[in-house]
């Protein structure tokens, strides 16, 4: 049965796994530098991996194929909902604002960032754990080689990397998936979608887009390094590590994207309708 002095101490290990995760983040991010410097190979395989995958995942087309395809999900989803939506209230000629608006602000950003905590983020949490339980990370200490940098820094500045052309993918794939099911499927004139996705198209949201994929890139390898890293009581040690890494990465994403929408575009929501 559960005491009082149980209950008490459940804040102070919450706040003492904060500070520890603070300490682990700031450590791979002084180390980046050096992971930089000392291993460059290291960085570019990661990249590949990442970008790719390995065995099967690679012959699939590796973490860019799974991205794409659920954003292409997510985009078909949004066109339907957009094309009946406004259909209902007879402006569905605003399908294309609405592709340009919410796949950009809101669509691609969570499905990528869902997407990576799902792909590269819990292969890197097995990965580290893995090697946790096999005291290959205390091997490493042994031999003179930093297993921060060598590691971590050097799995979180590849997921930096890679992010660029997956994400560009993923927006990629988003905008085909509404266009095939507005203009091809739901016969709307390409003339008149075309408009208004492109007035509504704004080279500075796909920017922040883009900045909102980085910093969800970052955050996830972290987390996942974090739970990797120190991850303990054997193979079911790993999957449990696994497990919160994901739920925690997933909350954290969505987060990023709640908070980066407020700092950019307020909280206000105006925009200017016209054309």
């Amino acid at each position: 049965m559960a005491t009082l002095s149980t209950f008490a101490a459940a804040p102070r290990r919450t706040l003492e796994s904060f500070g520890e995760q603070a300490i682990f983040y700031w450590r791979a991010a002084r180390y980046a530098p050096h992971a930089l410097r000392a291993y460059k190979r290291e960085t570019l395989r990661l990249i590949a991996e990442i970008g790719m995958g390995t065995g099967t995942l690679a012959v699939l087309g590796g973490t860019i194929a799974i991205v794409g395809f659920m954003t292409f999900a997510g985009g078909t989803l949004a066109a339907i909902q957009g094309f009946n939506s406004l259909g209902n209230i007879g402006v569905e000629a605003l399908t294309g604002f609405f592709a340009a608006f919410c796949n950009v602000r809101i669509m691609a950003p969570i499905t990528a960032g869902i997407a990576l905590s799902a792909t590269i983020g819990a292969g890197s949490t097995a990965q580290l754990g893995a090697m946790r339980i096999s005291e290959e990370i205390d091997a490493l200490e042994v031999t003179g080689i930093p297993s921060m940098s060598y590691l971590v820094s050097t799995r979180v500045t590849a997921g930096m990397v890679a992010i660029v052309p997956i994400y560009s993918v993923a927006v990629v794939m988003s905008f085909l998936a509404a266009q095939l099911i507005t203009v091809d499927l739901y016969g709307q004139s390409s003339g008149v979608y075309f408009h208004y996705f492109f007035t509504f198209l704004r080279p500075s949201d796909l920017a922040w887009s883009f900045l909102q994929a980085l910093l969800m890139a970052n955050v996830v390898m972290l987390i996942h390094c974090y739970y990797g890293y120190n991850a303990a009581g054997g193979p079911a040690g790993v999957g449990e590590a696994v497990g919160r890494a994901v739920r925690t990465s997933l909350a954290v994403v969505v987060m990023v994207v709640l908070f980066a929408s407020l700092a950019i575009y307020g909280i206000s929501g105006k925009f200017d309708l016209a054309g």
